[in-house]
């Protein structure tokens, strides 16, 4: 078969899953049209203010829309978040303190939070700094959740129950919304007044449920990532309980200030008409990872999640087993990407990693994760991570591309400097 003859089939055999992703992509826009009908949404909400940030309307109307469609009591969207990982860490910084013990309970967190943590680094201010304790409940061999271990891993120093929600840079599933549920009712089975904070970055409207509808007292994510909608130029959100949010954003400004301070400047349609498009453009993201997976699966590589099985985030993984392919399949995307398809990706080292990484984001905003890029850490079994994807047809696109550089390097045919 040739590269070309690989991608058609599988869209051929995927139509029946894109037509049940279209259906969920038409309930959560319902949800979001609901929140922008009840919070009365109007043109004069896409103003904004200067300095301090103080009253600005557009803002706290599309806190109180956010905060609906997450299904949570508040949120605090802000482009002064740099990315999830700063929301992340203001919401653990924002509600921790000395003695308390943090437990990550799906395996270890993304690689960015190490440093946060205190895993990587010394003397930045890491939690482990402020004497706050970090434990962690592996997965299983088979890379799921260790429930059997979960049962007994509260202690009575345990203030937070970290879950992450997307596989990161592992190979695992990423959790569905039931996984979280459920791992949410087995904490609190052990200690009610435990805060389950979910980083819930990748995952957002890959349910029709978000983690605050089952439980969950705190989420955090990237705007530049799905709630985006593609088009949000910075910044990221804390969405749950009304108190954990406001000791997020007191951590994220001042205390005393919290969520009154933070001006948008006139980046509110943007957020507002963002958010409106995350639907559609998540759906388009889990088509392509749909297609990805079931092309390099008849290729012989192993990729998770496989093919037919229903999406949990926008992350499609594949093990590529060497450096050279991993190389190769960034530089076909980028090769196929709207903006620099004339740059070649290089593994470099990069803030917050421990591993070289290698990326391939030719994106209309700098590090976007929803629209279409692919990235991996330069170590075994060289992992490529594919993420985003405005529409499904520009997937295939670079998808052919990639298959093309792959079976080359399959022939033994030199593609160029690996350099």
């Amino acid at each position: 078969m040739s590269h070309s003859e690989y991608v058609h089939q599988a869209e051929k055999e995927l139509l029946p899953i894109f037509r049940e992703i279209d259906h969920q992509v038409k309930k959560n826009l319902f949800k979001i049209l609901t929140a922008f009908r009840s919070q009365r949404v109007g043109s004069h909400h896409f103003g904004s203010v200067s300095g301090y940030g103080h009253d600005d309307l557009g803002r706290q109307v599309l806190d109180q829309v956010f905060a609906q469609v997450m299904g949570a009591p508040s949120a605090a969207v802000r482009i002064q978040f740099v990315s999830g990982t700063h929301a992340i860490a203001c919401g653990l910084f924002g509600i921790l303190r000395p003695g308390d013990e943090l437990l990550a309970v799906a395996g270890a967190p993304y690689d960015t939070l190490e440093e946060v943590i205190g895993l990587r680094g010394d003397g930045q201010g890491s939690l482990k700094d402020f004497g706050i304790s970090y434990r962690e409940v592996p997965l299983t061999s088979r890379g799921e959740v260790d429930w059997f271990s979960l049962n007994t891993a509260i202690q009575p120093q345990t203030r937070m129950v970290l879950i992450q929600r997307s596989c990161g840079y592992s190979w695992r599933s990423s959790l569905s919304i039931e996984d979280i549920a459920q791992i949410i009712a087995v904490v609190k089975r052990q200690q009610p007044q435990l805060i389950c904070f979910v980083d819930n970055c990748y995952g957002e409207f890959s349910d029709t449920r978000e983690p605050p509808e089952v439980g969950a007292d705190l989420i955090a994510g990237s705007m530049i990532k799905n709630p985006g909608g593609t088009i949000v130029t910075a910044g990221g959100y804390v969405a749950g309980k009304r108190e954990l949010v406001e000791a997020a954003t007191c951590r994220l400004t001042a205390p005393g200030i919290g969520s009154c301070g933070g001006a948008t400047f006139e980046q509110n349609r943007w957020l507002f008409q963002g958010l409106f498009l995350a639907p559609q453009m998540v759906g388009e993201a889990m088509k392509g990872s749909h297609l990805i997976a079931h092309v390099f699966q008849q290729l012989g590589y192993p990729v998770k999640p496989d093919p037919f099985s229903p999406r949990r985030d926008v992350i499609q993984a594949v093990q590529l087993g060497s450096p050279e392919k991993l190389i190769a399949f960034c530089r076909a995307i980028q090769q196929n990407s709207p903006v620099g398809s004339y740059l070649d990706p290089v593994p470099a080292a990069m803030p917050g990693y421990e591993s070289q990484l290698i990326m391939a984001g030719g994106t209309f905003v700098d590090g976007s994760t929803s629209e279409l890029s692919a990235d991996g850490p330069m170590r075994e079994p060289y992992l490529v991570f594919c993420q985003g994807g405005t529409h499904w047809s520009h997937v295939a696109i670079a998808l052919d591309a990639a298959v093309q550089a792959i079976l080359k390097l399959d022939d033994s045919v030199p593609l160029g400097s690996m350099d």
